[in-house]
């Protein structure tokens, strides 16, 4: 019988009460449906940590090294993604190399769907290697260590792709991204680009009133509690900890809003959400080491910028060592590693860019506005637009002369000027940046720097005083199956047990489920008592806001005013009145090396032909606009594979345009003068070469101003000036 048709003792039943009954069963139902995605999240859980490598990839994988049988074990391991049907990769396309975080969860999130990192870099033609990890540390594997496997795995990289135009590109996200700067800083002579997304690098950065993580070490008495927590596991900490800390960024989406945007549309967010637990719970450990060495010298110690941080060798991290072009990409949105985490290590290396560009270095960042943190791997649109244009244009990025940029996206339209230079539905441009722009971001002042030191100073003490007095009692107690019994007890695991089929009254669910699904009828759009359901929603995220809001705020307050005590201050060997030392001085080694390459590049200004001229005279006219577009840069290889000369490859290409651009940098107007005696005698040779000078600088905009004064400089230098045509075509 329809609702519509039941009458009551009073007479037909009332819209009012249509509605309700309607609601009534929609509600229950959807609540039976609910309570079974839980149950196949908790049964997805069992099976997936019982497996030996569990991941998330959405990817075949060949396994090329097994970490577990170097001479020093590691969990991890070297895989090669297998393309799906239809994907054509180029062999000799520099490949790719995706290093997962191990931030408390497994790996694969880096290709966790076909629209992510690894899709669009093979969609791009490159070839793709994963980096990940089993769920257990091998005894005795360290930071350290795992660096040193990493190495191995990037050689071999290299090994597979002789012909490869350039070193590997290695992705590192998040956790993964401040070890691959490391290693990069170690063995530069591996890697090509790095892409490094949404990694923490300045863990003290921040602004007041945003991004109370950073606060937390402090808060907590310092990192005596991880090495509680390392000797509570047996030696191993709990990866669960870590996922504990991101959600509690969160309580209200933690709460409430994960689980009510399943239960309001638990007709469609299953296979959605399920896909995403699956990663999300798959919680892995890691050795008390290792998580000692991650708080103590970077959450807390703050040390991988400073240059404190060193190997057993000795061998101090400076991350003014690498070489490769460093792509940055962070967001607004991520409470978790925000913009100053990711940047300000600029700033805490570099007086100003003339500095970036002394140690030969290109950094090119980018801020998306409003992506949370997970979104920087995990988002689709994401993947499509900022990854993809880095994938497609990765080659383009590493002829760029050194400096600070910023990339930005356009979208392409039919209006874009030269269209078909550019790759997929955005046109990136990196557009020079000073160390003002990172700065204008905000940041410490000195009264929070000091704040922070005395917070280092303070976890230094109680890690000591918890070693000498707490640590041996602890040891004692703790056996495996007590380590054991902890992990498995650990809230996070425990909601997903509870809802699994172990559980007796789940089977009930199950059963009542299917019979939901069978008779099944969602509700109507224009229910009132809908419209209600999602106003009380609306009303408890923002409560729960409010109660983030001010429990943030307060823990704000208070590290403020206890670490900016002067008394605290002095007490731990911190001046109150000191200020922060500013970036590091230059190595003297470096400066002399630095010395001898301007003294060699000034006696080869002179020397060179047709190439160095047209790639000098391009510098020179490009330059005044203080960007580049991914169309120049298209239109550049045309320069580089000018079939008239030999090929040269994408290394010899880049070393020539980075020492025209140093000349230039030098002595500019003894670099200009120099350009007739590096022509050819043919005229036509000169308007060729011209010719594409004009046309690479006319495809991303209409060459007029400075530009185009430049321009008729060149031509003068080139013998053309009775041949220069109108300012603004492009060459046929």
């Amino acid at each position: 019988m329809s609702l519509e048709k039941l009458e009551l003792p009073g007479g037909p039943m009332s819209g009012l009460v249509a509605n309700a009954v309607e609601y009534m069963v929609d509600a229950g139902q959807r609540s039976v449906l609910f309570l079974d995605i839980m149950r196949q999240r908790g049964d997805q859980y069992r099976d997936h940590v019982a497996q030996t490598a569990p991941h998330v990839l959405s990817y075949a994988a060949e396994l090329i090294i097994d970490g577990r049988k170097l001479a020093e074990p590691v969990n991890y391991a070297l895989v090669r993604i297998i393309p799906p049907k239809g994907v054509e990769i180029d062999m000799k396309r520099r490949p790719f190399v995706v290093v997962d975080p191990r931030a408390g969860h497994g790996p694969g999130i880096g290709g966790f769907k076909a629209d992510s990192e690894i899709g669009v870099a093979m969609k791009a033609g490159h070839p793709c290697y994963f980096v990940g990890f089993l769920p257990e540390p091998m005894p005795g594997q360290t930071i350290e260590r795992i660096a040193r496997a990493e190495a191995i795995f990037i050689e071999k990289v290299i090994e597979r792709h002789p012909e490869a135009d350039g070193k590997p590109c290695v992705i590192g996200n998040c956790q993964a991204g401040w070890a691959v700067m490391i290693l990069a800083s170690l063995r530069p002579e591996l890697f090509g680009p790095l892409v490094i997304a949404g990694a923490p690098l300045a863990y003290w950065a921040g602004v007041h009133g945003k991004y109370p993580m950073r606060y937390s070490g402090g808060l907590l008495g310092g990192s005596w509690l991880t090495a509680l927590a390392g000797d509570l596991g047996g030696g191993k900490f709990d990866g669960a900890w870590l996922v504990q800390n991101f959600e509690n960024q969160n309580p209200s989406n933690t709460l409430w809003t994960k689980q009510y945007n399943v239960y309001s549309k638990v007709d469609t967010e299953a296979d959605r959400y399920l896909e995403f637990e699956k990663w999300w719970g798959g919680h892995v450990n890691l050795n008390a080491e290792e998580i000692q060495f991650i708080v103590d010298e970077l959450f807390i110690g703050n040390n991988l910028a400073a240059g404190r941080i060193k190997m057993s060798d000795g061998t101090a991290v400076d991350l003014r060592n690498i070489r490769s072009p460093i792509v940055l990409f962070c967001s607004k949105g991520d409470n978790v590693t925000p913009p100053q985490q990711a940047l300000d290590w600029i700033l805490d290396l570099y007086a100003n860019v003339d500095d970036i560009r002394a140690y030969g270095q290109t950094i090119v960042y980018t801020v998306h506005e409003s992506i949370g943190h997970l979104g920087i791997f995990v988002s689709g649109g994401v993947a499509k637009k900022e990854h993809a244009e880095f994938s497609s244009n990765i080659d383009l990025i590493d002829v760029l002369p050194p400096g600070l940029y910023e990339a930005t996206f356009e979208a392409r339209g039919a209006e874009t000027t030269n269209a078909d230079l550019a790759v997929g539905q955005w046109v990136m441009r990196c557009e020079a940046r000073t160390l003002d722009d990172i700065r204008a971001m905000g940041g410490n002042s000195p009264e929070d720097e000091r704040r922070f030191e005395t917070a280092k100073r303070v976890s230094e003490m109680n890690l000591e005083a918890y070693r000498k007095y707490l640590q041996p009692w602890v040891k004692s107690m703790v056996t495996p199956q007590v380590a054991e019994m902890m992990r498995n007890w650990h809230p996070l695991r425990l909601q997903y047990e509870a809802f699994s089929s172990q559980n007796p009254f789940m089977t009930a669910v199950e059963n009542a489920a299917d019979k939901a699904r069978e008779t099944r009828k969602p509700i109507t759009s224009d229910n009132p008592f809908l419209a209600w359901q999602e106003k009380m929603s609306k009303q408890i995220v923002s409560s729960l806001d409010q109660w983030r809001d001010s429990q943030e705020a307060l823990s704000e307050a208070m590290f403020l005013a206890i670490y900016g005590s002067p008394a605290l201050q002095a007490a731990v060997g911190v001046d109150p009145k000191s200020a922060p030392s500013g970036p590091r001085e230059m190595d003297p080694r470096h400066r002399e090396l630095l010395q001898a390459r301007i003294d060699e590049l000034k006696s080869k200004v002179a020397t060179g032909g047709l190439r160095e001229a047209g790639i000098r005279a391009l510098l020179y006219a490009g330059s005044v606009r203080g960007m580049v577009d991914e169309r120049g840069l298209e239109a550049l290889r045309r320069l580089r594979q000018d079939e008239s000369s030999a090929r040269m490859t994408l290394a010899e290409f880049k070393m020539l345009v980075r020492e025209q651009f140093f000349m230039l940098l030098i002595d500019r107007e003894a670099a200009l003068a120099a350009i007739p005696k590096l022509l050819p005698d043919s005229m036509d040779e000169r308007r060729r070469v011209f010719a594409m000078i004009e046309e690479i600088l006319s495809a991303s905009a209409e060459i007029s101003g400075e530009v185009a004064s430049r321009l008729k400089q060149i031509a003068g230098l080139f013998g053309l000036e009775s041949n220069v045509r109108p300012i603004g075509s492009r060459a046929s």
